[in-house]
């Protein structure tokens, strides 16, 4: 979606609160939704600002960082167990 799509959408939202006819429960969906709206549109505004130098080089490339590598911190005994084979559970 574009910003201006986005915009109009924020603009229905808040005219559905400024009005007030609907049920509560439609209220916290439009907040949540205008919410919503403004951390994407200030995503949108703060990723346009974001200005990468001509010269830079890619991630992983800088100083001879070439790959990830897993590693293990705690002793052996601390590797949880099989998340497949745990039997949960469920309610009746």
């Amino acid at each position: 979606m574009t910003r201006d799509e986005l915009e109009k959408v924020r603009a229905w939202a808040n005219a559905k609160v400024a009005h007030g006819s609907d049920p509560p429960w439609a209220w916290y969906q439009y907040m949540k939704l205008r919410e919503a709206l403004d951390a994407i549109i200030k995503g949108m505004d703060s990723a346009e600002t974001v200005t990468v130098p001509a010269d830079s080089q890619p991630a992983g490339q800088q100083q001879g960082i070439g790959h990830l590598r897993l590693v293990r911190t705690g002793p052996p005994d601390s590797v949880p167990p099989d998340l497949d084979k745990l039997e949960v559970p469920l309610p009746m």
